[in-house]
């Protein structure tokens, strides 16, 4: 059975950048299983699987552009030191380099990366970790199945690999 829209894939890949570094494995242990072409993945990552078969293997790379984007410098943003006060909120939270969960102003979950601070502003880039990389993605074809109605009706995997209910 070949890959197309709507089929449950499993596979394993490493995921290496331009310079090499490995930023990602799936393993025969723990595959990466997924519907395929229902935006569960980067729309050029399901045009690099479609038409394999189980037994297949891959190799594609993935230009920034059609990845995670480039970097967007109005994604930069200065936001106050007393944001991070309060109960509940780690005391050693703002620190270079740490990764914090904020939500925009509709609530919806982003993370961002701490690059500077002071005593009344925090600066934080909200950018992708992986903007501005190519992707480069190297794995196998385990096994490809139709997707149950209640699958595609949940939008993912039941059972093996995927979500139980």
């Amino acid at each position: 059975m070949q890959i197309e829209k709507n089929r449950v894939v499993s596979l394993t890949y490493t995921l290496t950048l331009q310079n090499g570094d490995v930023v990602d494995t799936a393993t025969e242990e723990t595959p990466f299983v997924f519907i395929h072409g229902i935006g569960q993945t980067l729309p050029h990552f399901d045009k690099g699987l479609d038409n394999l078969k189980a037994g297949d293997s891959f190799e594609f790379d993935i230009t920034a552009e059609n990845a995670y984007g480039v970097s967007n410098d109005e994604y930069i943003v200065t936001i106050p030191r007393e944001v991070f006060s309060g109960p509940g909120v780690p005391q050693d939270i703002v620190q270079v380099g740490n990764m914090v969960p904020m939500q925009d102003q509709n609530g919806n979950p982003m993370n961002g990366v701490i690059l500077s601070f002071t005593d009344e502003t925090v600066e934080i880039d909200f950018n992708h970790p992986l903007a501005d990389e190519g992707l480069n993605f190297k794995g196998n074809i385990l096994s490809v199945r139709e997707a149950t109605a209640e699958e595609l009706s949940h939008g993912h995997v039941h059972g093996a690999g995927g979500h139980d209910h």
